[in-house]
Parts: structure tokens; sequence; C-alpha cells
């Protein structure tokens, strides 16, 4: 269950009895149809890229989703296609932050 306040959601590769859920592409194939659900709604060529409230990636060597409130927030429908995949699909959800890569400050740079 995902709290009200979670700020992102993983949908992760992993079955709740531990297997890879198949086929292999199936978060690139999630986030494909998700594409157009994005700040300021879809645009033209939208389908040419991931929205950024639901990116596939890896962690771990695990395929994942990473499903941003906003998304609930912009357009609750998609938010509930998306948890009712996790769902039906018996896939394990997790409610985390991504942490992006640290850069350093400019004068350690030199």
């Amino acid at each position: 269950m995902v709290t009200p306040s979670a700020k992102q959601v993983f949908i992760q590769g992993i079955t709740q009895d531990g297997r890879t859920f198949r086929p292999s592409d199936w978060a690139e194939r999630l986030a494909g149809v998700m594409c157009s659900f994005r700040p300021g709604g879809p645009r033209p060529d939208s389908h040419l890229s991931y929205s950024p409230w639901c990116v596939p990636t890896v962690i771990n060597g695990v395929k994942c989703v990473v499903v941003s409130a906003e998304l609930r927030d912009a357009e609750v429908m998609a938010w509930d296609f998306v948890m009712n995949f996790a769902r039906d699909n018996n896939l394990q959800v997790a409610e985390a932050c991504l942490v992006p890569d640290a850069t350093p400050p400019a004068e350690s740079r030199k």
C-alpha cells in the first residue's frame, strides 16, 4: 500500500514471491504508455520521450519504474493505472526517493 505522503514510488520487476517479472522490457513498455502524462500536458512528439513522472530504470540489477506523486496530483486516473498494473501483476512496490548524483563544488573541481 502506498501512503498519500509518498513522493516517489518504485515499482520493482520482482513479484511478491521473488520471481523476475516478464517480459524483460515491461518497464519500458509501462513508461512508454505513460509518456504523454507530463508537466504542461502532452506535447507534439511527447511519444518520443518518457514522462519525468514515470521513468524506467535499473536499481541493483532490478528493472524498476519510478513513479512520481506529481502524476497522482496531475492525473489520478493515470496514477491508478500504474498502481493497478503493479497490483494486478503482483509486483513489489516501495516508497523511496531517488537521490541525484552529487556534484562536487566548483572550487574542488579545479
